[in-house]
């Protein structure tokens, strides 16, 4: 007998649930926020509990399918005597909304990302591109400073997940993610806009370029090369 599939609100639910327990809700940060995969020890350490309290935590997070799990042997050896693979935990890549009563903001999204592609004119586009920079500007001028600390706490705010790298600053997350399948183009054209208004109205000396990759959204900002 097959069990039905329970919705999407319900699934919803029971993920933000398995968050509700602090230490939970910080191991799914750690492993979120870290560069590559992390293991129990690494989450141990970091955060300054026990290994099986942290492989606790990160199972029954696999369970709620918020991360997923590799096997890799860490210390580059391979054959007879190379150990067991360590179990590594990251992110899954799944989006969990809760909306009480249930909403579909995405829906409507789709469609005028949609309409806005079947517009031959490309009056719509433009329009949304004009919009897009002057939202991007204003969001600029409200931040604190000048500084790329202020930027970094403005993309924070915004759900972008920004981290400092060489170039200037990466994001882990695109807030806009549950379009990029069918609206890649206009997502990352409208990302570039947005961010690259923002920070060059910001004065903290980055520019945004579309640098696409995985784990990551489309746009990086760089630093300004100075003439």
């Amino acid at each position: 007998m097959e069990m039905e599939e329970e919705p999407g609100d319900v699934v919803g639910i029971a993920a933000a649930a398995a968050l509700a327990d602090t230490a939970r809700r910080q191991v799914y940060e750690f492993v979120s926020q870290a560069p590559a995969p992390s293991g129990r020890d690494d989450a141990a350490q970091a955060l300054g509990i026990g290994r099986s309290l942290a492989a606790y935590h990160l199972d029954r997070l696999v369970d709620q399918g918020l991360l997923t799990v590799t096997y890799a042997r860490r210390t580059g050896r391979t054959g007879p005597g190379a150990g067991r693979p360590a179990k590594l935990y990251a992110r899954a890549p799944v989006e969990v909304v809760v909306q009480l009563p249930p909403r579909d903001d995405q829906f409507v999204a789709h469609l005028l990302a949609t309409a806005i592609e079947h517009d031959r004119s490309g009056s719509a586009r433009d329009a949304l591109r004009t919009v897009t920079r002057s939202t991007g500007q204003a969001l600029g001028e409200q931040l604190a400073g000048n500084t790329v600390s202020d930027v970094l706490t403005g993309l924070q705010s915004r759900g972008y997940e920004p981290y400092l790298c060489d170039e200037g600053i990466r994001l882990r997350n695109c807030p806009f993610h549950h379009l990029v399948g069918d609206h890649l183009d206009l997502v990352c054209t409208l990302n570039e806009d947005l961010l690259g208004a923002m920070v060059a109205s910001s004065g903290a000396g980055l520019e945004a370029r579309l640098d696409p990759g995985t784990g990551h959204c489309c746009v990086l900002l760089e630093v300004h090369s100075q003439p």
